[in-house]
């Protein structure tokens, strides 16, 4: 709900509890400070780390705010698929006869001797301390979710979802919608699969019932600007300015800011300093068009001194950081996340996407028209249960027992053209009117978005070519090069192998007109770098100490390389109840 921004708090609506004047504020904040409302803790960011923290701190009793960017609710989570590795012995895993410890999921996330198949490391580089809170507190975690309203489909815990969520046991539980509506359609999910299914919708619509229920004061449309702190880079946070319909606010902290805010992935400049390769063809980013993870809360942070941190986990090669696209033919390909008509965001989203079930029925090629790498090979890989067959915690027979096979898909899009430029350019799934029967498509909109330039259709290959413009293609591409790539793998299909690029026996050639060329660009996903924080998730400097007043968690913060809802809710927990715990400041 949205609130009167010079009306006198109560913590929250029914809440009881009488809150300071704003008069009164005013007298004890540094001078040139307004301030438009004054409560114990702002949460910044209604997603999966800000709803626990500021339930937890409303029901600990501090008048709490959440300050959200959006008109809605739910951030990048509730677009997520639910799935939700949290163990060290939840009630949960013992239904199912699986044993866990906290000490058990730190020794596996924090297990050096993991990699994957091309090399890459999941957990070396996770931070210890910040490992060991997290493991401490699954327990917690898991019984504050079920508590607050969220139902979990009732199966065995399994390896779907995960990542990096450690291989000694299966701990990835899946959230169930129930009769909650789902935000990629605006409806309910079907009957038969209401208690089934797995989807962000089924952690984040009860968690933000919970909040309304503990008088969550809840102000959307807000952006945070910037962060407010006492004596600049010396004193405690106090507070944020944000940003609502042309004007700004200023909220008042007596207690804490938590930064919710859930990464770097759409900030084109912020996400280049992990990887230069990211510029702006990198559009669509998955939880987008719902929720923008903007950096607001790593670069408020930074401006009052916070350090980054982690910085590796978020270029190694492996997880979901970067992902190859599970749909074509729109700007928002990730392969679990797709909207419909009806839902909230369609208007921005513009199409559904045309789902890919086999990747022997495309080519893929860069800007100049020419292929670039097998288009069967897979994304990165991230560590699990199983993927390791004989996985020994700590031993160095793990790296030796992975069979070495890089999957380089990914690099290969990302390399670009040759031009010193840098950035992949948009990469293009290129097909014909046989492999739209094989795939059973409809490629007319709202299915694909021809009008914003994401889809090309053209009777010959020639055409095709020379209808591809659009704001990311920065050069034309060459008519001859597509027409001549096109005719050498068509002789790959009638040879029976690809000469160039080793795709397992390619099967179908590009024949039949009409030809189609759909958006194929590499999405953006997790973000795991990001703040510096300590156990008990508060924010720290370049010098290692501790920000008075300023808490963080989930994506925005660093250290931690897990890919899934584990981390953000956990670290919510941890901070709204160590935020509540502060010492109120006059």
């Amino acid at each position: 709900m949205t609130i009167n921004r010079r009306k006198l708090l109560a913590g929250g609506a029914g809440a009881g509890a009488a809150a300071l004047s704003v008069a009164a504020a005013q007298a004890q904040s540094p001078p040139g400070i307004q301030w438009d409302y004054d409560v114990d803790i702002v949460v910044v960011g209604a997603g999966a780390t800000g709803l626990p923290a500021a339930i937890v701190a409303r029901e600990s009793g501090a008048r709490v705010i959440l300050v959200e960017a959006e008109s809605h609710l739910g951030g990048h989570a509730i677009c997520s698929g639910g799935n939700l590795p949290l163990g060290g012995g939840t009630s949960f895993q013992k239904k199912w006869g699986v044993t866990d410890s906290p000490d058990l999921i730190f020794r596996d996330l924090t297990d050096w001797s993991v990699t994957t198949a091309n090399g890459a490391a999941d957990y070396r580089y996770n931070d210890r301390e910040i490992i060991r809170a997290f493991a401490d507190n699954n327990v917690a975690t898991y019984d504050f979710l079920v508590a607050h309203g969220v139902v979990l489909v009732d199966k065995a815990p399994d390896e779907r979802g995960g990542g990096s969520v450690g291989g000694s046991i299966m701990r990835e539980m899946h959230c169930a919608p129930v009769d909650w509506p789902l935000i990629q359609t605006g409806k309910p999910a079907k009957p038969e699969d209401r208690l089934k299914i797995s989807t962000g919708n089924g952690l984040m619509h009860p968690l933000i019932a919970a909040a309304r229920k503990a008088g969550v004061e809840i102000l959307t449309s807000h952006k945070m600007k910037s962060l407010h702190r006492q004596g600049q880079k010396s004193g405690p946070v106090i507070g944020i300015a944000a940003e609502t319909n042309g004007r700004m606010v200023n909220i008042k902290a007596r207690k804490a800011v938590v930064l919710g805010t859930g990464g770097s992935t759409s900030n084109v400049n912020f996400r280049r300093m992990f990887d230069p390769r990211l510029t702006e063809e990198y559009c669509g980013v998955a939880g987008t068009p719902w929720s923008y993870q903007d950096a607001s809360g790593e670069l408020a942070g930074m401006e009052i001194g916070a350090a980054l941190w982690g910085l590796a986990n978020n270029t190694g090669e492996f997880g979901s950081v970067i992902t190859k696209p599970g749909t074509i033919g729109g700007q928002y390909g990730y392969v679990n996340l797709r909207f419909f008509p009806g839902s909230e965001v369609f208007d921005k989203a513009r199409a559904t996407g045309l789902p890919v079930k086999d990747w022997q029925d495309v080519i893929t090629v860069n800007m100049l028209g020419k292929r670039f790498y097998d288009e069967t090979g897979p994304q990165y890989q991230s560590d699990n249960h199983g993927v390791n067959k004989n996985y020994v915690q700590n031993s160095y027979l793990n790296a030796k027992n992975m069979k070495w096979n890089p999957r380089n898909y990914l690099n290969a899009a990302m390399a670009g053209i040759g031009d010193g430029h840098n950035g992949g350019g948009p990469i293009w799934a290129i097909f014909d009117s046989d492999a739209v029967e094989r795939e059973k498509w409809d490629v007319n909109p709202p299915n694909t978005d021809p009008a914003n330039g994401f889809f090309f259709s053209a009777d010959t290959i020639g055409e095709l070519a020379q209808k591809i413009k659009m704001k990311y293609q920065r050069v034309p591409m060459p008519p001859e090069n597509l027409v001549a790539e096109v005719a050498r793998y068509n002789s790959f299909v009638d040879s029976g192998v690809d000469a160039d690029f080793g795709k397992p026996k390619p099967l179908y050639k590009i024949a039949k007109g009409p030809f189609y060329a759909a958006w194929a660009t590499p999405v953006l996903h997790d973000t795991r770098a990001g703040l510096r924080i300590n156990a008990k998730c508060q924010v720290m400097d370049m010098n290692g100490e501790v920000i008075p007043g300023l808490y963080c968690g989930g994506e925005s913060a660093g250290g931690f390389s897990l890919h899934g809802l584990a981390r953000a809710t956990c670290q919510g927990f941890i901070a709204g109840t160590n935020a509540a715990r502060e010492p109120s400041r006059a």
